[in-house]
């Protein structure tokens, strides 16, 4: 059984909300929801429920990548002079793009807000989760994976939009394929952000989140949110 791990991710470990779920048919049940601590390492939560898996996906609310054009023009920019591309190419990915067209919703742009210190801490989190359980970890482009242990980039507000439910952070209204057994009202709103991801997770598997038109070398620098498209 494949095991979904939701990774509201952030800079400071108590912010960083963990869930844990799996899928019965087109159920997702979470069993466990926390957020980290002086003394909860998420890396260690994390690794933990992966040694319980035989097949594990995780799921993380922050930008793993950066804008390709953002990486070209820093390498050989120069205090004081002009960028030869616009704004929009240096800040905004191919997916930011298509999450905007297809739900309405841009998410913020990596290279432009303080989203850049969560995603700094997503990377490093996987790494650390890396070094702990000895597994490669790589981006997941399909499902199955290749690896027992692959990641994907997911973003909480998409997946409301995509299933019809309140888009505010910390909803989980009207998420009618999810089913826990603890009281959702005392956790916090990253520890429900994360709920959020293991549903994204799930739309991944059940191959319900879209996938880029073409994986090329750009695409694979700079990643990819999945998100299904908005229910009719």
């Amino acid at each position: 059984m494949t095991t979904l791990i939701g990774i509201d991710c952030a800079t400071q470990p108590r912010k960083v909300g963990l869930a844990r779920g799996r899928l019965d048919g087109e159920l997702v049940f979470a069993d466990e929801c926390l957020c980290g601590g002086s003394d909860v390492d998420p890396a260690q939560i994390i690794a933990g429920w992966i040694g319980e898996s035989d097949d594990v996906l995780l799921a993380l609310d922050a930008p793993l990548g950066w804008a390709s054009a953002l990486g070209s023009s820093l390498s050989s920019h120069q205090a004081g002079a002009a960028f030869e591309v616009s704004s929009d190419l240096l800040f905004r990915r191919r997916t930011d793009d298509d999450i905007a067209a297809r739900l309405d919703k841009r998410p913020l742009e990596v290279g432009a807000n303080l989203i850049s210190r969560t995603s700094v801490a997503a990377v490093a989190l996987l790494g650390q989760i890396r070094s702990i359980t000895g597994e490669p970890i790589p981006l997941a482009w399909s499902w199955p994976s290749s690896t027992r242990v692959s990641a994907i980039e997911v973003y909480p507000a998409a997946t409301r939009i995509a299933h019809g439910a309140p888009a505010g952070s910390g909803s989980v209204e009207k998420l009618s394929l999810l089913r826990y057994d603890f009281d959702i009202d005392q956790l916090s709103v990253d520890a429900r952000d994360s709920l959020v991801c293991v549903v994204a997770a799930a739309d991944f598997v059940l191959g319900r989140a879209s996938a880029p038109s073409l994986i090329d070398q750009e695409i694979l620098q700079e990643g990819w949110i999945w998100a299904s498209s908005r229910e009719a």
